[in-house]
């Protein structure tokens, strides 16, 4: 008998040159196979009287073989004609041009076929799917109930896998062994695994197949989030976390010393995080919320709750003109209250670098601000209690984890603008608890935002020469810096930066750039000079998504709206709208675009919620696409959907994270399918995302 380890090749009808077709699939083993689930299905339950169907039906029939023949036509096709006969009357079938057929059936045979009905002098079969029913056995695999249709390579057949798959399930199902803890199955009322493969496969009625797909969606779930649930196990030492005090002078002081009230969100948020940090375990929190809504503040409240215990914080952004933001943010919040804060960029002259450095090193400076400057060698702590993290996506695994180690089980904030649907942050970035500030503080201006037409540039312009003559500032942002093959109808930056300054109604506006090419100083400079009001127009790429603050800044033109994601025009929308001014966002589309971005641009338009635009971009594009083309570590899930799956997910995540509490070896007997399947998978570890 064939184990669920065997290769493939050793299953009947396989062999080794059909076992290389199966490779290409994915699947060396037999146990590989049985996890090769059906894309889709096909209802074929329903069987069919010969006199009751009708032509344009689909159905099927069973019956048995009269005769057949080979019918030439006058176009030189040879179809293949087989007669069928039930108690209730005859039926022809007919495939074109299938001549080879003719050696397949023989009278006398039980035949099940299914297709759509026709009607050439009488009825008949097109082309229908087949099986032929032997006495020894009598169980129908291709047609007469729920078919399984799955995934398949060049020269491999339906016909073929499914064959396959049933021999793999009558001769292999009894030594496959049970993977997750009859306690969590039955909390969850869960099938077994050798009757989740059973069912998914050929199920029994649709209600099975059901049952099924959970319990196989909900194991793969787990599975990740126990990985997970051990990785953040491994990162939270009780015996050397810190534990602060969360209700010192200087946070005190800080909260009553703030010109406006601290909105709900931002309160609950703060507790969270205070909670964190008064257990004795690391907190690694990710901090999500929309472009403007206070994300800063708390990250500098957090900061005092360490200093007041006598710790140092690190906050790294990505960019030297958002950790600038950051500082003169900070600095301007704290001018009353005795914190010493500092910044650090590449750029900062030798002589006040070995100041801060000495001032850092000695444990004067309560608050770094930096960019990746902080996790140079030199860069050392007296005693660093919290690091803040902003933007956290464009950092990547080692940075965060060389800044880490600048301390000694240092707790974690990580921050971004990015809202990512609850799903999807609890697999990506699973091993951290996730805090959300979905609230907006009073008097943030609502920016209006509408689609138009090439046809209406010129009154766009018209309306942009306005508002700068009014004194406004505006962005005009490209997908693209230059011209290229694949997209020679994108206007480029470049050449549009001068049309615009030479266009009637915006003379003397004084046009800036600023693209990803430019070196990171030219960069500075001209963010420099937007920001101080020398440049009316900065016409950009993406660059400006994230980091430019420009309170005079209330226009926002993008071209070309249907190159980019939802959740990317909306980090772009929330350029503008920081002051009192008010503010416009404007998308130039094409004549023709097609429905997905006609969709999305509708949803912006009448949409200001960060949170339910991700959520809309992510059912569009699909996590992949949703998180970027650099954003790696998505599992790749076999039957389970993220977005589908999103209740089965919290489910799994929290029998995940229980079952590590009570047992965190899973030494216990009961455990013991979780301890061996987890070992099993540890090949997976070195893909799993980032923390």
């Amino acid at each position: 008998m064939l184990k669920p380890s065997s290769s493939v090749q050793y299953l009947k009808g396989v062999g080794p040159a059909r076992a290389q077709l199966f490779l290409k699939l994915g699947i060396s083993t037999v146990m590989d196979l049985l996890r090769h689930y059906p894309r889709h299905y096909i209802d074929r339950t329903t069987l069919s009287r010969i006199s009751s169907v009708s032509p344009g039906q689909n159905c099927t029939v069973m019956g048995v073989v009269q005769g057949s023949q080979v019918r030439p036509t006058r176009d030189g096709r040879r179809d293949f004609i087989l007669v069928l006969s039930d108690e209730t009357g005859h039926m022809e079938c007919i495939w074109f041009n299938q001549p080879f057929l003719q050696k397949v059936f023989k009278g006398g045979q039980t035949v099940v076929v299914s297709g759509e009905v026709g009607f050439y002098r009488s009825k008949q079969l097109k082309n229908p799917v087949y099986e032929i029913l032997s006495r020894e056995d009598q169980e129908l695999i291709h047609t007469g109930r729920i078919v399984p249709s799955y995934r398949l390579t060049a020269e491999l057949s339906q016909k073929v896998l499914r064959r396959s798959v049933k021999r793999t399930l009558d001769g292999c199902l009894p030594l496959v062994r049970e993977s997750l803890p009859r306690h969590v199955r039955k909390r969850r009322g869960l099938l077994e695994l050798r009757e989740a493969l059973q069912q998914i496969h050929f199920p029994d009625d649709w209600q099975r197949q059901q049952q099924a797909r959970e319990r196989l969606a909900f194991e793969e779930l787990f599975f990740f989030q126990l990985m997970l649930a051990r990785r953040k196990q491994r990162a939270q030492d009780p015996s050397r976390a810190l534990a602060f005090s969360t209700n010192g002078p200087l946070f005190s002081q800080f909260v009553k010393s703030l010109p406006f009230p601290l909105t709900e969100a931002q309160r609950r948020v703060l507790e969270e995080i205070k909670a964190d940090l008064s257990s004795r375990k690391v907190m690694n929190r990710l901090l999500e919320g929309d472009v403007g809504c206070g994300k800063t503040v708390v990250a500098i409240a957090a900061s005092l709750i360490a200093a007041d215990s006598g710790c140092q914080v690190a906050f790294m952004a990505p960019t030297e003109i958002l950790a600038e933001q950051h500082f003169a943010t900070a600095t301007e919040l704290l001018r009353d209250l005795n914190v010493n804060v500092d910044c650090l960029l590449g750029k900062t002259r030798h002589k006040k670098r070995e100041q801060i450095l000495k001032d850092t090193a000695v444990g004067k400076i309560h608050l770094l601000i930096g960019t990746h400057a902080l996790i140079q060698e030199h860069v050392e702590f007296a005693g660093l209690g919290l690091i803040i993290v902003d933007e956290q996506h464009r950092f990547g695994v080692l940075q965060r984890a060389a800044l880490i180690g600048k301390g000694v089980f240092p707790h974690v904030l990580v921050m971004t603008a990015t809202p990512i649907p609850r799903s999807l942050a609890m697999t990506v970035f699973g091993d951290l608890d996730v805090s959300v500030i979905d609230e907006m503080p009073p008097g943030r201006r609502k920016v209006t935002t509408k689609a138009v037409t090439e046809a209406e540039r010129g009154k766009t312009y018209e309306f942009l020469a306005k508002q700068v003559q009014e004194g406004r500032q505006a962005f005009v942002v490209y997908p693209l810096v230059e011209e290229s093959e694949k997209m020679e109808q994108l206007m480029a930056a470049t050449e549009m930066a001068g049309e615009l300054s030479k266009h009637p109604a915006l003379r003397g506006v004084r046009v800036g750039l600023l693209h990803g090419k430019m070196k990171n100083d030219e960069k500075e400079r001209t963010m420099r000079s937007f920001k101080a009001g020398e440049i009316d127009v900065l016409v950009s790429t993406t660059v400006v998504e994230v980091g430019i603050d420009v309170s005079n800044a209330s226009i926002m033109i993008v071209e070309h709206p249907d190159r980019y994601g939802l959740s990317q025009l909306h980090q772009l929308r929330g350029r503008v709208g920081r002051g009192r001014h008010e503010s416009h966002c404007i998308l130039i589309k094409e004549r023709e675009i097609g429905e997905d971005a006609s969709r999305r641009l509708g949803i912006l338009v009448n949409c200001d919620d960060g949170f339910k635009i991700a959520e809309a971009d992510l059912a569009i594009r699909g996590p992949g696409e949703f998180l970027g083309t650099r954003q790696h570590g998505l599992p790749d899930f076999k039957i389970a959907e993220i977005l589908r799956d999103g209740p089965l997910l919290s489910q799994a995540r929290r029998e995940a994270f229980l079952l590590l509490e009570s047992d965190p070896e899973l030494s216990h007997p009961d455990n013991a399918p979780a301890r061996r399947t987890l070992n099993e998978l540890k090949r997976l570890s070195s893909e799993l995302p980032p923390s």
